[in-house]
C-alpha cells in the first residue's frame, strides 16, 4: 500500500511505494532509427516529433526529384498530394474527400475560424488549457467580428475526464456559437474533447473545433464518418507519426466542406475541398509526400507496441520524477506517451522562468524538457518515444531538485 502527502510548497512526500512493473524492454531500431544527438536526452518528442531516418531518406529522394525536373515535379505535384492523402487517409480510418493536408494545426484552426461565421455577441469557448498561440487566433477572430472569447479555466487536478467535460457544459450560453477544445491538452495531457462532450456541445447546437495535435500515431484515430466526432478535427503528423515537419490534417463534417475558406486563394480554389486547402503555389510538399512513409514504419513496428512501449516508458519515468524529485503527477489520460506533473509552488509560474529553467536543465542535466508557466506552480510535461532509454529520466529526476530549489 501507498500514500503520499501534499506539502505546502506542493511537492509530494512519497512514504511507501506499490510495486509496478517497471520500464519496457528496448525495441528493435531504437538505436538506429533516429539521427538525435546521442548526448542529449530528448524527453521532449510531444513538441517537435523527430524524424526517422527512413523518413528523412524519402524526403531527400524527393527534394532530389523535384531539383532534377521542377517543372515537372510541381505539375504534378497535386495528384502526387492526393495520392498521399489516400494513404494518410487509409491509416486514420477516414475518407480522403474528407481530409486535407496542411502544415499544422495552427493552420488548421485558422482555417476553421475563418470558414464559420460569427457576429457580434457570439461566443467562442475555449479552456484555459490550449494551446496559447490557439487562444490568440481565437481572440484575434473574435476581435474582427464583435464575438468574444469565453475561457473556461479548469483545474489542473480535476480528476477525470467527466469532470472536465461538466465545467465545459457549465460554461456553454444561448450565445456559444463555437468551441475550441483540445482532444489532448498540451502544458497538462487532459483529454477534454472526447466523444460525450462533442455530442452534448452539438445538441446545444455549438460548432466544435477539435485541437487534436497529440493524437495521430499517440492514440488509435479513427475520422470515418463526421470528422472523429467534431466539425473540424486537426492533428500534428510530425509530432508521434514520424512525418517530417511541418505535416498536419484537417477533417472536415461534410455541412462545412462546400464553405471552407482556404487562407491561400490559388488554381485549385476552385475544385474544391480538399485541394483549395492544400494548394499554395511554390512551395515544399515533400514534407506531405513523405508522410506515408512514416506510417509504414509505425505499421512495421507495430503501433499497439509502439504506444504500450512509450506509455510505459513515460509512466515509469513520470514515476522516477515522484519518487525522487517530489513532483505532484496530474491526472492523465491512459495509454499517451506523454505525463505532465506539477512544480513546487513559486518554481516556473511565469514564462521567463518556465523558459530558463528548461534552458537550466539542458545545460546542466543534458535534457530536454517542457515546462509551462502555471499559477501555483508552473507544469513540467515529458514525453516517450523509441529511442528514450530509462536511465534518462533517472538522470533527470535525481538533477532536477538541485535545479527547483529556493
Amino acid at each position: 500500500m501507498s500514500h503520499s502527502i501534499e506539502g505546502a510548497d506542493g511537492r509530494v512526500n512519497t512514504q511507501q511505494h506499490p510495486p509496478h512493473p517497471g520500464p519496457p524492454a528496448a525495441l528493435p531500431g531504437s538505436t538506429t532509427l533516429f539521427a538525435l544527438d546521442p548526448g542529449t536526452a530528448h524527453l521532449n518528442h510531444g513538441s517537435y516529433g523527430a524524424v526517422p531516418v527512413p523518413v528523412q531518406r524519402r524526403q531527400a529522394e524527393l527534394r532530389a526529384a523535384q531539383e532534377r525536373d521542377p517543372d515537372a515535379f510541381l505539375l504534378e505535384a497535386p495528384d502526387r498530394i492526393a495520392r498521399a492523402r489516400a494513404e494518410i487517409a487509409a491509416a486514420l480510418g477516414g475518407n480522403p474527400e474528407r481530409l486535407a493536408l496542411l502544415t499544422n494545426v495552427t493552420e488548421g484552426i485558422a482555417v476553421a475560424l475563418d470558414s464559420v461565421p460569427l457576429a457580434p455577441g457570439d461566443e467562442i469557448l475555449v479552456t484555459d488549457h490550449g494551446y496559447g498561440v490557439v487562444t490568440r487566433a481565437c481572440e484575434r477572430r473574435a476581435d474582427e467580428t464583435g464575438a468574444r472569447v469565453r475561457c473556461v479555466r479548469i483545474s489542473p487536478h480535476t480528476p477525470d475526464e467527466d469532470a472536465v467535460a461538466d465545467r465545459v457544459l457549465d460554461a456553454v450560453t444561448p450565445r456559444t456559437r463555437l468551441a475550441v477544445l483540445d482532444l489532448i491538452t498540451s502544458p497538462t495531457v487532459r483529454a477534454i474533447a472526447g466523444p460525450a462532450l462533442l455530442d452534448a456541445l452539438r445538441e446545444r447546437g455549438v460548432t466544435t473545433v477539435v485541437d487534436a495535435a497529440h493524437a495521430p500515431g499517440a492514440l488509435p484515430v479513427d475520422l470515418g464518418g463526421q470528422a472523429g466526432g467534431a466539425d473540424f478535427w486537426i492533428g500534428n503528423l510530425h509530432k508521434w507519426a514520424f512525418a517530417p515537419r511541418p505535416t498536419g490534417v484537417l477533417a472536415v463534417h461534410r455541412q462545412w466542406r462546400s464553405r471552407i475558406r482556404p487562407l491561400t486563394y490559388s488554381w485549385e480554389h476552385d475544385r474544391g475541398f480538399p485541394r483549395n486547402v492544400e494548394w499554395r503555389g511554390t512551395c515544399d510538399y515533400t514534407p506531405w509526400l513523405a508522410a506515408p512513409t512514416g506510417f509504414g514504419l509505425i505499421h512495421r513496428i507495430g503501433a499497439e507496441r509502439l504506444r504500450e512501449h512509450n506509455s510505459r516508458l513515460v509512466e515509469h519515468g513520470s514515476r522516477l520524477l515522484v519518487e525522487h524529485a517530489g513532483l505532484r503527477p496530474l491526472p492523465g489520460h491512459p495509454g499517451l506517451p506523454m505525463r505532465a506533473l506539477r512544480l513546487p509552488r513559486g518554481t516556473a509560474e511565469h514564462e521567463h522562468a518556465a523558459k530558463a529553467l528548461m534552458a537550466a536543465v539542458h545545460l546542466t542535466l543534458r535534457t530536454r524538457i517542457a515546462v509551462r508557466p502555471w499559477p501555483g506552480g508552473g507544469i513540467l510535461r515529458i514525453s516517450a518515444q523509441l529511442y528514450n532509454r530509462p536511465e534518462e529520466y533517472a538522470r533527470l529526476a535525481t538533477g532536477l531538485p538541485r535545479l527547483i530549489t529556493h
